[in-house]
């Protein structure tokens, strides 16, 4: 029987073999290895993935898809919002700390499901994602750019990422109305210790006038804190590379 896809799960899923076939490439899946997939749909990603792996486990919310997947008898499969999955706990019941994560994510809930995954970072080996590609040029934006924002700040601090295929509207059933791509992540092996909430609040100030500079936002908010440090209030906030902005964040406030 056809699924029929769902706009309230923003349901698009991917038809093009070719595509599948390069997405699988970059993945690199080898067996033995603890995955899961966010989003498997139609399974069309899922299949080869399993094939490779032996077992994969598969998170699904829309449980009519959910009671499909259950019959593949090598799939493990979590009928739930995936911003409920505890992913620690998930690499801590296979008894792992090396837990790879991919997925086609919904486009309507990508950066809350992002935030979500920084959450259990630590147990995360990498991660592929089929996003939008306009979210995806904002993630791994460089500084100075129109793409560099709080969203390139807040991963890239945590993350190595690269855009690494293209996806056109084309390769899905419905296709979208915007560009896709796949990123992949992989979490820095010695990441600076900070206070993460305190970064978002930096960020978060920096950003909320961008086209001011920084005197305006963030000196305010440097004033307020106490802080007292050596940082060039006269730039923009996409001026400012990550680096300073963990530094930052790591000044004790008085």
């Amino acid at each position: 029987m056809k699924h029929i896809p769902r706009k309230r799960f923003g349901q698009h899923f991917l038809a093009d073999d070719a595509i599948i076939d390069g997405i699988v490439r970059a993945i690199d899946p080898r067996p033995g290895q603890v995955m899961v997939e966010i989003g498997p749909g139609l399974a069309a990603l899922t299949q080869p993935l399993v094939e490779r792996l032996g077992r994969l486990m598969v998170i699904e919310l829309d449980r009519d898809l959910a009671a499909r997947l259950r019959n593949h008898a090598q799939l493990d499969v979590i009928e739930s919002d995936v911003l409920r999955v505890d992913f620690t706990a998930l690499a801590r019941l296979h008894g792992t700390t090396r837990l790879r994560v991919v997925g086609n994510l919904p486009y309507n809930i990508s950066t809350p499901i992002l935030f979500h995954l920084l959450e259990h970072v630590a147990v995360v080996e990498d991660q592929h994602f089929m996003l939008q590609k306009e979210v995806i040029d904002r993630m791994v934006a460089e500084p100075a750019t129109a793409n560099y924002g709080r969203l390139s700040v807040m991963l890239q601090w945590r993350y190595a990422m690269e855009n690494v295929l293209f996806v056109p509207p084309a390769s899905f059933d419905p296709p979208p109305r915007v560009d896709s791509a796949v990123v992949r992540m992989v979490p820095h092996a010695q990441p600076p210790e900070l206070d993460v909430k305190r970064l978002e609040e930096i960020v978060q100030v920096a950003f909320s006038q961008r086209r001011k500079i920084l005197r305006h936002t963030l000196g305010r908010w440097m004033e307020e804190k106490g802080v007292t440090v050596d940082f060039d209030l006269q730039r923009r906030a996409e001026e400012v590379p990550v680096v300073e902005y963990v530094a930052l964040a790591q000044v004790p406030t008085t």
